[in-house]
Order: structure tokens, then C-alpha cells, then sequence
């Protein structure tokens, strides 16, 4: 079973920055998408950005652009997203994601554990 290992959340002050980190057990993220889902307390689950295998393309919630960066690295088996300009609504839990597909996060085949973000006014 693959399992992804997420860090970098924690708690920071509006306007602050977080880089989180996420890492595959093994290679099987290297020909396919990746990205990040959050959850916010009573909210459903949505996507965040993603990332293709290649890094030849990204994709981001319109709630995040101009303030994420997603990145890659294939010879790690890891996805980062850094956080800036953070806003008290960024706050919730973030899921790592491997996508089905190669260039697509969605539909999604395995999910990380979550790692919380916390954005204080």
C-alpha cells in the first residue's frame, strides 16, 4: 500500500507563509499527478492545486492563486505546496494527493493522512 507522509503545517499569523511537504513510500507517484485538497471545519473537502507528472503543467482554486506554489520533485517522490500571504480562511486540514492520471490530480487514488494549518487573525 502506498502511504504519504505530509509536514509543514502548523500554526501562523495572517499574512504569513507555510511550505508543506508530502512524500510517497515509494515511486508509484513518479508518472502521475499530484496535488493538495483541504477541509475546513464544517465545509466539504476541495481541491487546492495540482501538479503533472512531469511538472509540465499546474492547476489552482481561484481562492489561491497568486499566493500557492506547487512544486515537485520526482527524484524524491515528493509534492510541495508554499503557502504565502496566508488568510484566516486558508485555515483547515491539507491532504496530499496521487492522482489516477498523468496530468490530472482528479480522479484521485490515494489520499495523505492531513497535516492542520492554522491561520490566526
Amino acid at each position: 500500500q502506498v502511504q504519504l507522509v505530509e509536514s509543514g503545517g502548523g500554526l501562523v499569523e495572517t499574512g504569513g507563509s507555510l511550505r508543506l511537504s508530502c512524500t510517497a513510500s515509494r515511486r508509484t507517484s513518479r508518472n502521475n499527478a499530484m496535488g493538495w485538497f483541504r477541509q475546513a471545519p464544517g465545509k466539504e473537502r476541495e481541491f487546492v492545486a495540482g501538479i503533472s507528472w512531469n511538472a509540465g503543467s499546474t492547476s489552482y482554486a481561484d481562492s489561491v492563486k497568486g499566493r500557492f506554489t506547487i512544486s515537485r520533485d520526482n527524484e524524491k517522490d515528493s509534492v510541495y505546496l508554499q503557502m504565502n500571504s496566508l488568510k484566516p480562511e486558508d485555515t483547515a486540514i491539507y491532504y496530499c494527493a496521487v492522482g489516477l492520471k498523468s496530468i490530472a490530480v482528479q480522479p484521485v487514488r490515494y489520499w495523505g493522512q492531513g497535516t492542520q494549518v492554522t491561520v490566526s487573525s
